[in-house]
């Protein structure tokens, strides 16, 4: 990890440096994932129980646990995870309930009704990956959103474990955010059973949730077919910091963003060289306590950097244009820039607002855009399970006031049929 000298133009060249790891998937893995739809959508169960064994190695114990065993689960687990699991769902629940929007409708007075209709989605399927990669977490932040939303079924797709069990932590976790169905499978095969459905594995409407490049690439080919919530790239922070900022801290926070993978990104842009140093010195302190001391290291190297800006204002345009998935404000005075920050996913302000507490605890969702994305999408939200439609009411009188404008502008494009759909009613 480097320290660069912001001139206009060196921390510049990072952002170019970071957009090549989002670059084209590998026309391999579109092939594989390719050739593993095509056979759910012929073959359905048959080819799901195929590819699992296959990449899996054999089949769950059982493919199918249901809602009622699912709360059996939380007796499985630890007090301490399942009272921090339950203290999480609270917070995010309370959070996300504040988005919830109401149908509406009005009335003038010349007897004209119109409105918007707001429900939730009929079904929607949650990716959850296992193995080592199991994060009861994404359950919260994926179905809570949904059961506030109005979603009629929430299910959820999990590969078991090697034992041919499933996580009980994910399971428990499932049960307190209200999921109403899970299925052992994993994989591709999973993401495509969700979208065409199978004998025993329902389609959907929406799939979300995270998983690895041939999960991410199957979301991406199944869109249209389904909806998705993003494609989402490798992690990112971006950690703008004065000389007020503590050294420990911001080499703890880049560090847990490090740890996702080797293509996260870790950034820190600093107004003072004194804390660049002292931050790189905390790096090396810390890093040979951390278990994932190889990915963090890789991931520091290539796709880490400590950017030394001649002031706040540099900083904050550069985290504009950066876009990053976190960003946090380690100022002084972070809520005097909250309102200049327009491109980012989620951010967290103050020395006392690391990135963890807004990925476990807080309440804001952790799904968030990446790759520079949060130029133009949100977090995941309630307004991510919920579908719209408007309505209207006219009486004779006021299409009668209307049609003449109607009729010039069906004409103009060229649209006889829909001019003549006005004038049959008044000849």
């Amino acid at each position: 990890m480097k320290i660069t000298k912001a001139n206009g133009k060196a921390e510049y060249a990072l952002i170019e440096n970071l957009k090549k790891r989002a670059g084209e998937t590998d026309e391999k893995i579109v092939e594989i994932v390719t050739t593993i739809l095509n056979e759910v959508k012929k073959n359905g169960d048959d080819a799901v129980r195929e590819y699992t064994v296959r990449f899996d190695g054999g089949l769950p114990k059982k493919s199918v646990i249901e809602k009622d065993e699912l709360q059996s689960y939380l007796d499985k687990v630890d007090d301490d995870f399942k009272n921090a699991i339950v203290n999480a769902k609270n917070n995010i629940y309370d959070f996300h309930l504040r988005q919830a929007q109401q149908s509406w409708m009005t009335t003038k007075d010349s007897g004209v009704i119109m409105g918007q209709r707001i429900r939730g989605l009929h079904r929607v399927g949650i990716y959850v990956p296992g193995g080592t990669a199991a994060y009861p977490s994404s359950v919260l932040m994926n179905a809570i959103p949904a059961k506030i939303a109005g979603v009629k079924e929430i299910i959820m797709v999990t590969p078991p474990g090697k034992d041919g069990d499933p996580n009980p932590n994910i399971m428990a976790a499932a049960a307190v955010a209200g999921v109403d169905k899970v299925f052992l499978v994993g994989g591709a095969q999973a993401v495509a059973a969700l979208a065409y459905g199978t004998e025993k594995i329902p389609k959907v409407d929406k799939i979300v949730g995270p998983g690895n490049i041939f999960v991410a690439t199957a979301k991406k080919l199944l869109y249209g077919i389904v909806d998705i919530d993003m494609v989402a790239g490798p992690s990112e922070i971006l950690i703008v910091a004065d000389k007020t900022a503590d050294p420990a801290f911001l080499a703890a926070d880049l560090m847990s963003q490090a740890e996702h993978d080797k293509m996260a990104s870790a950034i820190l842009l600093t107004t003072s060289l004194e804390l660049a140093k002292a931050t790189l010195h905390e790096i090396d302190k810390q890093l040979k306590y951390l278990e994932r001391q190889v990915i963090i290291e890789e991931s520091l190297e290539n796709y880490g950097e400590i950017i030394v800006c001649e002031d706040l204002t540099q900083a904050i345009d550069f985290a504009n244009e950066l876009a990053p998935e976190h960003l946090e404000l380690c100022v002084a005075e972070p809520l005097k820039y909250i309102g200049k920050v327009d491109n980012a996913g989620s951010v967290f302000l103050g020395n006392w607002s690391p990135e963890p507490l807004g990925d476990y605890y807080a309440g804001p969702n952790h799904v968030l855009p990446t790759s520079g994305t949060a130029k133009f999408f949100s977090p995941l939200s309630v307004d991510s399970f919920i579908k719209k439609s408007s309505f209207i009411y006219y009486t004779p009188d006021e299409l009668r006031k209307a049609k003449d404008d109607i009729i010039k502008l069906a004409d103009t494009e060229g649209l006889t049929a829909h001019a003549n759909s006005i004038k049959v009613r008044f000849e």
